[in-house]
């Protein structure tokens, strides 16, 4: 796949690019907890802000990519983040959970961007291999980026932190534009015509397979979750790194095998098998024997992400793939969103027994409600049909 024209620096800037990009999270947690000296919930109304930008300004973003092309999009991106980020550290608490709102709407577009430029330079039928990959380097971005924000807030305190996130964000930005990789494949009418009507690929199949990416990430954000607060109950939080290393690299193994077979797998399969196998988890005793429980829907975890990715390139027309590509991240991120709540009132309630099992088997339940809409898939785009369309 490296060798494929085109893919090796794309993927190169991604996984770096990636890594200011997950790490803004924690960086503002930790900034609003220790540099501002407020509390949890001061700390998760300004993460939900970021998140709400993120989910409402990534169909837009990509709908501007697919109308005006990448350069002006990431440009503007660009500059927003590092307005923000620049003055980020010197707000108040009220005006910094509004910037937070904005800098989310106009976050750099490093995922959507990526996986749709990866799509125009890969032939359809290596694309899942592709996807796989990517999903792998996404893993690994999310094993760095947390990690090194919070060594640096720990070490040079986050007023520092904020800024070299920003620096981060900044220098993707600015390797975005350099490289300016295509976002349509040689054969698909370039950016700039007219927009694919929505009704033409916003079918119901389409929202179905934005229900089960919701519910992939759904259950992956439960699953972290519980796998936190069962080493808290052990007394094994110390630990906590370890664990979801082990979790981490059973989905970097999972995605090297599922990008090596000859034929994918359907989301439902993947995702439906991930959240299955996430049910019993609950009743394993001991946080070492909970980890290797977790290692067979960690499996699944990178091939569950890149199947739903894969699956949609084929669906949507070239022309109207950055806003799809956009919609697809605003169900990914909305699962996460959903997820903390909702896992975290179970597990205060119930305990992680049944937080795991619920949250499993609400996820299960979303992908048997997509089944009966799957069956009305569309046939995979087609480049001459799409050329025609927007002529």
């Amino acid at each position: 796949m490296l060798a494929v024209p085109g893919v090796r620096p794309l993927l190169l800037v991604g996984i770096l690019a990636r890594i200011p990009v997950v790490a803004i999270g924690v960086t503002l947690t930790l900034h609003v907890i220790t540099g501002m000296k407020l509390g949890f919930l001061q700390a998760g109304l300004v993460g939900a802000a970021s998140t709400g930008g993120v989910a409402l300004g990534a169909p837009i973003t990509g709908r501007f990519v697919d109308r005006h092309g990448l350069r002006p999009v990431v440009a503007v991106t660009t500059v927003a983040q590092l307005v923000f980020w620049s003055s980020a550290a010197f707000l108040p608490y009220w005006p910094l959970v509004g910037g937070a709102f904005a800098a989310g709407v106009l976050a750099l577009p490093v995922f959507n961007v990526i996986r749709q430029c990866l799509a125009a330079a890969v032939p359809t039928e290596r694309r899942r291999a592709a996807f796989a990959l990517d999903a792998m380097l996404v893993e690994v971005s999310y094993m760095v980026g947390p990690t090194v924000a919070v060594a640096a807030t720990t070490t040079f305190g986050s007023d520092l932190t904020m800024a070299l996130v920003g620096l981060g964000l900044v220098g993707s930005g600015t390797a975005l534009l350099v490289l300016n990789p295509a976002t349509r494949g040689g054969d698909e009418p370039e950016a700039g015509g007219a927009a694919v009507p929505r009704r033409q690929w916003l079918t119901p199949a389409l929202l179905a397979l934005f229900g089960v990416t919701f519910a992939a990430t759904f259950v992956l954000t439960a699953t972290e979750l519980n796998l936190v607060a069962v080493l808290k109950a052990d007394a094994a939080t110390r630990w906590t790194g370890l664990a979801i290393a082990v979790w981490s690299l059973s989905s970097l193994v999972g995605g090297f095998a599922y990008g090596s077979l000859r034929r994918g797998l359907s989301p439902l399969v993947t995702i439906g098998c991930m959240a299955a196998l996430t049910v019993p988890v609950g009743l394993v005793g001991p946080w070492p024997l909970l980890c290797l429980a977790l290692v067979p829907s960690g499996i699944l975890c990178a091939p569950a992400l890149s199947t739903t990715v894969d699956t949609l390139s084929g669906w949507v027309p070239a022309a109207a793939r950055g806003e799809a590509v956009g919609l697809h991240s605003t169900a990914l991120t909305l699962g996460i969103a959903v997820a903390n709540p909702v896992t975290g009132f179970l597990i205060d309630r119930t305990g992680t027994g049944w937080a795991f099992a619920v949250t499993g088997l609400g996820s299960l339940l979303v992908v048997g409600l997509a089944v009966p809409l799957w069956r009305r898939a569309p046939r995979p785009a087609q480049p001459e049909a799409v050329a025609a369309t927007a002529g």
